[in-house]
């Protein structure tokens, strides 16, 4: 029996509350099977279509789905602004997991991706860390609005889907 005391035990809420103030967690109910909800994410055809928020297209240049593969994009954003985009896949456990560190530009963060299935349908919930909690308030109102409009476009790609 392990037994902490008091100080240990705010020291372990306070950690908890802080790595929570880093996250920023957006998650969806799929009515598609796992293994097409990740397809769309694994092709870079189809990943190509709906990824970032309304009005984005993507260009992909590199898409090396297995870990230390490299992930490179343009986004092209609705006001004719380009945003280059590099990370690294960390984590890649088909059909259920994927992770990835998001190192250019501007802000710098960890996502996790989990797909999990019941009934035929998938819940996709994305966990995004920041360095700091400073840095992900400031992009926490855009991210997770941009979050939610990126797994609209999905929910559209898995519709067209076969």
């Amino acid at each position: 029996m392990i037994v902490k005391n008091k100080a240990e035990n705010v020291a372990a809420e306070s950690t908890e509350t802080a790595d929570m103030e880093r996250d920023i967690v957006n998650r969806r109910l799929f009515d598609a099977p796992r293994d097409r909800v990740f397809r769309a994410f694994s092709d870079p055809g189809l990943l190509a279509t709906w990824w970032g928020p309304n009005g984005f297209t993507n260009t992909i240049h590199e898409f090396d789905l297995r870990p230390a593969g490299k992930w490179r994009l343009t986004m092209h954003g609705p006001n004719g602004a380009d945003y280059e985009n590099e990370s690294v896949f960390r984590q890649v456990a088909p059909p259920e997991r994927i992770v990835f560190t998001h190192l250019e530009p501007v802000h710098r963060f960890d996502m996790t991706m989990d797909f999990g299935e019941s009934n035929g349908q998938t819940t996709l919930t994305w966990r995004m860390r920041f360095d700091s909690v400073e840095e992900c308030a400031k992009v926490r109102p855009f991210i997770e609005a941009a979050n939610e409009q990126t797994f609209d476009r999905l929910a559209e790609c898995l519709r067209k889907m076969v």
